[in-house]
């Protein structure tokens, strides 16, 4: 549970978490950041499978699982959540190698205008500092759901956090990465893009 920082909003990309081309948007955005010669992609969804508004990474997790073994790994889904207390070691134990590309997925809180959005941001997110924990920066790039305003009176709001919202988040971002990865590493059109297919 990162917080976006609304004064860096230059900064951040912006899309309406139900927007009908949200994937296409997620696409693009992630696909150009991609570097150049990057041969493998890591993707660590944070968070929690006991909070549904801390459970947009494992979601996310969950539905990239498998897809392309050659290309992608997930770290963190609903059955092994990356939370606060598994997310230092297991993360600290990664051997990432060289030319690989970190994207970290969380839910967020900030200001009312990215409410109910999908930001991306070019660099690491501050997992936990949200909830008030001091966690080590993940990610070369960040995928943020915003579920709530970043207001201390609403914490307790995370754990009724509506989950078609979160579903639907979750569902955009990760269909978002899997057509990034399958143009950026050249997979046939008709690769599946879902777990689901």
């Amino acid at each position: 549970m990162d917080w976006l920082n609304s004064h860096k909003s230059k900064d951040n990309r912006m899309i309406p978490y139900n927007h009908k081309l949200a994937p296409l948007m997620i696409r693009n955005q992630l696909h150009s950041l991609i570097p150049e010669g990057t041969q493998h992609i890591y993707v660590i969804g944070i968070g929690s499978n006991l909070i549904s508004g801390d459970s947009l990474g494992p979601f996310v997790g969950t539905l990239l699982s498998n897809l392309f073994p050659d290309h992608l790994t997930v770290i963190g889904n609903l059955q092994s959540p990356m939370d606060a207390k598994s997310l230092v070691p297991n993360y600290a134990r990664l051997s990432l190698p060289d030319n690989s590309f970190v994207v970290a997925i969380d839910s967020v809180l900030g200001s009312t205008g990215y409410v109910n959005s999908i930001v991306i941001r070019e660099s690491s997110l501050l997992p936990g500092i949200g909830l008030g924990n001091q966690l080590p920066p993940i990610g070369d790039c960040s995928v943020m759901g915003v579920v709530l305003e970043n207001d201390p009176t609403l914490q307790t709001s995370l754990f009724y956090t509506n989950l078609h919202l979160i579903y639907t988040m979750a569902t955009n971002i990760a269909k978002g990465i899997s057509l990034a990865i399958r143009q950026y590493f050249n997979y046939p059109s008709n690769h599946p893009i879902l777990l689901n297919g």
